[in-house]
């Protein structure tokens, strides 16, 4: 019997990390966590595929390389919440209700992450071809917000949505600074009343 995957031709090299996921989800999680801890650069696509414990050939029969591992990530932490803006959109909701809505679901999607990938937003990498998609749904996403905060309070200076959109945002960083940080049960719900404390009335 053969000890290698037909479809990656991978055979072990220890116990599985996630042993309900697939070799790709496998892959994208140890990527992230390295990502996240250690930094994009310091982190080869070698060490992603030993920490998996694969080799590293296997890893390049899922991902092609590096880049678009990351930009997987990183459109993971944009598009659920994009998505969702959507759904919202279609319900034909008082905006207010709406506003708030998208933002406990963003925040949740952001903290509630095993990893937290949303740090990797400001590397200068981020500004080239292999994640054109990303930036281009994040922006969908930011002006979802605008819109929303626009329908809202139409008397709210335009720059009212970046900031409940950089205020989503900004749970990123409080996820990284502090150790004590409310967890996805209370802090959505705490962004989103103070991003309509920021809408105003």
């Amino acid at each position: 019997m053969s000890t290698t995957s037909p479809t990656a031709g991978r055979p072990r090299s220890g116990a599985r990390r996630m042993p309900d996921a697939t070799a790709r989800e496998e892959i994208l999680d140890a990527a992230a966590e390295l990502f996240a801890q250690r930094g994009y650069a310091a982190t080869s696509t070698r060490l992603i595929a030993e920490t998996v414990g694969i080799r590293q050939a296997s890893l390049y029969y899922h991902f092609p390389n590096k880049e678009q591992i990351l930009a997987e990530l990183l459109e993971a932490t944009v598009r659920p919440s994009l998505t969702y803006a959507g759904e919202l959109s279609a319900k034909d909701l008082p905006p207010a209700t709406a506003l708030r809505d998208l933002v406990e679901y963003d925040v949740g999607v952001l903290v509630g992450a095993r990893w937290n990938i949303g740090i990797l937003y400001a590397l200068p990498e981020i500004a080239t071809e292999p994640f054109a998609r990303f930036r281009r749904e994040r922006e969908q996403l930011r002006l979802a917000y605008r819109a929303l905060v626009e329908a809202v309070a139409p008397d709210t200076a335009p720059i009212t949505g970046d900031l409940v959109f950089g205020l989503v945002e900004s749970v990123i960083g409080m996820r990284r600074d502090l150790p004590d940080l409310p967890g996805p049960a209370d802090l959505p719900a705490a962004v989103a009343a103070a991003a309509m404390r920021l809408v105003g009335p």
